[in-house]
């Protein structure tokens, strides 16, 4: 029995009235003729306004009122294929893989006939995007519908070319799900929970863009499957609605369903945005589209929450025009770009190509089942049983995001150990990293393993070697590619460890080579001991503990 019903997708799926070849190719030229080639006009601009952004803080709030935030989230999911363009071959009648996904590609180079919306055309479900959407769904705690619908969301624009968007309005995937915050987690002030009103799969648009009067249009990106995630108006500020969204990425990336990669349109952001006083009903939201990082999302809505006061203090008794608005990023201010004033008629109806999605309890149990650890949970178990501040152990966490193991590489380094646990993160979060940062090399796993790290730290805590030793050992292996276990690396930078013995003799050495600061010592002066201690630093390449040399001089010139 399998363990996904999806009963439209079989053999007899094919496309009505096949379109010549010569045919396509001459409709295509003339119907998509405009090349979307202005990539890198847009990232000059986005180079701009991240530099002007990052000059932009965020105002004190306005005592007596109260910021509304909701979020309506866009993940492109990662499947490699769009959603619904798989298509059937001839005259094998088997099913392709579909149209593959593509980013910063020529334009017009990934279409598939049915994202272009030739007729004839049938739509074929992608299974993986249902087995990912599902994933995410479990994950923030939704309920699971186990007989879903599409839509067809129709409205007229360059960006759509059958005029209808297939999508999920009316009977989703999931629905009521929550996220919860902590005080102090990803930089919140309180504990609160955020609620998922809805979690859907539809289909991406085109991207369009207006340059010289004429709309240029790249179907590359029509027909990627999405999933919008819906929140409720929980958020009390932008930094809460930022947090959401960093929140978001990390579970996206950690059940492998997004890349949660906002700079390339990955994911994508509206916010619904008003102010009331408190405990006052809600009052006029406006929509802010398409927001493309965390840093603008929070700018856009501190603009709004500024920008509703002002007129409600300067109009009292007279509502704000509700409509729809973009952020401006280089001045972080919003515009407007369309009145909202009634809603827009969509005219939903159901799709006719496309059944309903029935979703057997078996496979949904071997998904629950099938979920990873979510990074909250690593994050309060770390620091739970290892004792380690909250920030650290995030960072360590946000590592799993992009090269992977940066919590299970913690834990492998430390052994279980809680006392070695806490020098083990200060070790990777100030020692490693900054040197993988000062070195231009990504994290990786793989440049210091784990067995090594810990190693090192045992040496340093066992007095063995010094921290000043052990940073070297880090350089060395990060710039050179060396592996092996410590002693080996010592031998390789002639950097072997003291003995007692080997440090006493050291001493007596720079004793004989600063015979006035040495007398001086004698006399009393302890504060020159410091200067005889770092000629022994220097005689034994950093290698000798500081701390005895200072606790065998003291012995050897005190009368």
């Amino acid at each position: 029995m399998s363990p996904l019903t999806l009963g439209f997708i079989t053999e007899d799926n094919k496309f009505i009235n096949i379109v010549n070849l010569a045919a396509m190719v001459l409709l295509t030229a003339r119907a998509w003729s405009r090349v979307f080639s202005v990539q890198s006009t847009v990232a000059g601009s986005s180079r701009l306004a991240r530099r002007a952004a990052s000059t932009q803080t965020a105002p004190a709030p306005d005592d007596g009122w109260e910021l509304v935030v909701g979020l309506e989230i866009h993940a492109q999911l990662r499947t490699g294929r769009k959603l619904f363009s798989r298509e059937i071959s001839e005259p094998s009648r088997k099913l392709t893989s579909g149209s593959p996904l593509s980013y910063d590609e020529d334009a017009n180079t990934n279409v598939a006939l049915l994202d272009a919306a030739f007729p004839g055309t049938l739509p074929v479900i992608d299974p993986e995007a249902v087995r990912l959407s599902l994933m995410t769904a479990m994950a923030l705690g939704c309920k699971i519908n186990p007989r879903s619908t599409f839509d067809r969301k129709h409205y007229f624009y360059h960006d759509i070319p059958p005029s209808y968007q297939i999508t999920q309005h009316y009977n989703p995937i999931a629905r009521d799900g929550i996220v919860r915050f902590e005080a102090g987690e990803g930089g919140v002030q309180r504990a609160f929970d955020v609620g998922i009103i809805q979690l859907q799969i539809e289909q991406d648009t085109a991207k369009s863009q207006t340059v010289g009067g004429e709309v240029l249009v790249d179907l590359n990106r029509a027909g990627t499957g999405l999933m919008e995630i819906v929140t409720q108006p929980h958020m009390r500020s932008a930094e809460e609605a930022g947090a959401f969204v960093r929140k978001l990425q990390g579970l996206l990336r950690r059940v492998g369903s997004g890349d949660g990669d906002m700079e390339k349109g990955n994911l994508r952001v509206d916010a619904n945005v008003s102010v009331r006083r408190p405990g006052a009903p809600f009052a006029t939201r406006c929509e802010i589209k398409n927001v493309n990082s965390v840093r603008f999302l929070q700018q856009a809505i501190e603009a709004e929450r500024r920008r509703h006061i002002a007129h409600y203090e300067g109009n009292p008794g007279v509502p704000l025009k509700q409509e729809t608005r973009g952020l401006n990023e280089l001045t972080g201010e919003t515009y407007s770009l369309r009145s909202k004033e009634e809603a827009e008629d969509y005219r939903y109806m159901p799709d006719s190509n496309l059944p309903a999605l029935a979703l057997e309890q078996e496979y949904l149990q071997i998904l629950q089942d099938g979920l990873p650890e979510l990074p909250w949970s690593t994050v309060s178990r770390l620091a739970k049983t290892y004792g380690l501040d909250r920030r650290d152990v995030e960072t360590l966490v946000h590592l799993d995001e992009y090269a992977g193991a940066g919590a299970a590489f913690f834990e492998e380094a430390a052994g279980g150990d809680k006392h070695l646990g806490k020098k083990v993160s200060n070790w990777i979060v100030h020692e490693l990293l900054g040197t993988l940062t000062k070195a231009d090399k990504p994290w990786s796993p793989d440049i210091v393993p784990a067995a090594l790290l810990s190693e090192i730290v045992t040496a340093v805590e066992g007095g063995k070697i010094n921290g000043t030793t052990g940073r070297n050992v880090l350089k060395h292996v990060v710039s050179s590619g060396s592996s092996g276990n410590l002693d080996s690396l010592l031998q390789e930078l002639g950097l072997a460890s003291d003995s007692t013995g080997d440090l006493d003799g050291l001493c007596q050495e720079v004793i004989a080579k600063l015979p006035k600061e040495a007398d001086k010592v004698r006399k009393g002066n302890e504060k020159v001991v410091m200067r005889l201690v770092g000629e022994v630093m220097k005689m034994s390449k950093g290698t000798a503990d500081a701390k005895r040399a200072r606790e065998v001089l003291l012995a050897l010139l005190k009368p």
